[in-house]
């Protein structure tokens, strides 16, 4: 059975279509990066894998489980703006990270806390933050941030890592340092991650699969009348997908 499955998934934002039939399943451990044009639904479909936002028609589903009402720490998600607690010291931020549980966030007291702050410092040993435990996130380069703010995404061990353009902000070279990084992750967790970017070149060399969004329908007097789909899945491990495959125009324009 597949790990993730999203059936016939619609989502509209008032009458206002974003993503029409959307269909598609995951294997668990699988890489999935997420590419098209801006406004075609990428960010949209992460945050209903989040369950940040529900279908308006259709269902996703974890492992077999209901859909979810809310975002749980089954997933974890990391956005391209660090997304970390600025008021807190990077230990403090993964200790935090750790009082996210089923019930949403809560205190950590005593051997509960003793304990999440060693799981703390085992992973910053792991992201290469030790130096800089009691630092603030502001006196951090952009590559430090973003690795805390993955860190601080796998601290509740989710199921999913969920990835919105996390390296966009980044220096050519920090961004190829975070690759690496993250493949080292990927390797080490075996989790399932989903990530959207712009960078053809960072999905196929990140991904073992690659998900194409586009419009299947289009009206040039209405361009928002219609919701975006996958209109190609990839395996970018393959090795022989030539790039120019995804720059056709997919839609149909309606007469």
């Amino acid at each position: 059975m597949s790990f993730v499955t999203v059936e016939d998934v619609f989502q509209s934002y008032g009458n206002r279509p974003i993503l029409e039939r959307v269909n598609v399943t995951i294997d668990e451990g699988q890489f999935i990066s997420i590419v098209g044009a801006s406004g075609c639904g990428k960010s949209t479909f992460l945050r209903l894998l989040l369950a940040q936002e529900r279908p308006s028609r259709g269902r996703i589903s974890i492992d077999g489980a209901p859909p979810a009402v809310e975002p749980g720490p089954d997933r974890g998600v990391v956005f391209q703006r660090y997304s970390v607690f600025p008021h807190m010291t990077v230990r403090q931020n993964l200790v935090a990270a750790q009082s996210f549980g089923a019930n949403g966030w809560g205190m950590l007291w005593g051997r509960a806390l003793r304990a999440a702050r060693q799981k703390a410092d085992a992973t910053l040993d792991r992201i290469g933050l030790a130096h800089v435990a009691d630092s603030y996130p502001a006196a951090l380069s952009g590559g430090m941030q973003q690795r805390l703010a993955i860190g601080q995404a796998l601290a509740a061990k989710p199921r999913i890592l969920l990835l919105d353009e996390p390296f966009g902000a980044l220096d050519p070279g920090t961004r190829l340092s975070m690759h690496d990084f993250l493949q080292d992750l990927r390797a080490e967790t075996g989790m399932t991650v989903f990530m959207v970017t712009h960078d053809l070149s960072e999905g196929f060399k990140l991904g073992d699969r690659v998900l194409v969004f586009d419009k299947t329908r289009w009206d040039p007097q209405a361009p928002e009348a219609y919701g975006a789909t996958i209109t190609y899945d990839f395996d970018a491990r393959d090795g022989g997908i030539p790039f120019q495959h995804l720059k056709e125009k997919t839609h149909v324009p309606v007469p």
